[in-house]
């Protein structure tokens, strides 16, 4: 790949952030190569010394964006920039981020990799749905961690049934159900207790929340699954429920409303420093136990 146009994303108001982004932008330009600066981001941060670019136009013009922040920032950029195909690296300005994986005091040399060629691609999965009601969409979004339908007031729980590929799977009482991609199941699916995949699989998680019955347990589906969550019934009636895809939110679902969720068509490329490591990230943000450097037997 070749970076002749790189952009820069980063959406907090955080003085810290402009300054890191600007030095970063400066070293783009150091190296020969075009520097355009999201629009919301130039405008959270001031930093309008450089290019101003919508998404869009990022979409048309940049080969590579870089998002500088947390995982929430990712997100966004992920599903706006998917269907030009251009791929997002990662720097990690939060605090969890799984999928902003570069430390932020790596961000020169990693730059550099990138810009000299040496980096690792992984192409991950979003999936796609909308809202139904008597036949007309309400509402349609992407999301590159989960859907997920739940209770939107404090008490009672929402009765849903799913089907897959048009068959019958289970009806679930519980405060939600989320399905998720890989890549968000360790996000909002992990702790509802769901099983954590590895990023490349090709499959979508279902993970009841908080179900009546203990024997609801989350399901791996194919990525070729066509779901279907059907709002049976609400304890609440006036509380109503919600839908969201990532952070994007439907807040007036009410009983007999479907929502169909199946994978997008398109999908998002992620650039990582060689050696990267899915498990790295994993026994650093999980604090997993870690071999002695004695041995892998620890002896």
């Amino acid at each position: 790949m070749q970076f002749s146009t790189i952009a820069l994303v980063g959406r907090y108001q955080d003085s810290q952030l402009a300054d890191h982004l600007r030095s970063l932008a400066r070293m783009v330009n150091a190296a020969g190569r075009e520097v355009l600066i999201e629009a919301e981001t130039a405008k959270n941060t001031g930093l309008t010394e450089f290019p101003v670019a919508s998404f869009e136009e990022i979409g048309r013009r940049a080969q590579l964006a870089i998002v500088m922040g947390g995982d929430g920032t990712m997100l966004g950029a992920a599903r706006s920039l998917a269907p030009a195909g251009v791929p997002v690296a990662g720097i990690n300005h939060g605090r969890l981020g799984f999928i902003t994986d570069i430390p932020l005091q790596d961000t020169h040399s990693a730059l550099e990799d990138l810009l000299q060629g040496n980096f690792e691609i992984e192409s991950r999965i979003l999936l796609e749905g909308e809202v139904m009601r008597d036949g007309k969409c309400l509402y349609s979004a992407t999301a590159l961690n989960d859907v997920v339908l739940n209770r939107a007031g404090r008490g009672g729980m929402i009765e849903v049934r799913a089907d897959i590929n048009g068959q019958f799977m289970f009806t679930v009482r519980a405060d939600g159900l989320i399905a998720a991609t890989p890549t968000g199941s360790t996000a909002y699916a992990l702790s509802a207790l769901g099983p954590i995949l590895h990023p490349t699989i090709r499959a979508i998680l279902l993970v009841p929340v908080a179900p009546q019955t203990l024997s609801n347990r989350p399901i791996v589906l194919p990525d070729s699954s066509q779901l279907n969550l059907t709002v049976l019934s609400m304890s609440r009636i006036e509380a109503g429920a919600s839908v969201h895809f990532d952070m994007q939110t439907w807040s007036d679902v009410q009983p007999g409303d479907q929502v169909n969720v199946r994978r997008a068509q398109n999908t998002v490329n992620f650039l990582h420093p060689r050696g990267y490591s899915f498990f790295s990230t994993l026994r650093k943000k999980l604090d997993w136990n870690r071999l002695p450097a004695t041995g892998h037997n620890g002896e």
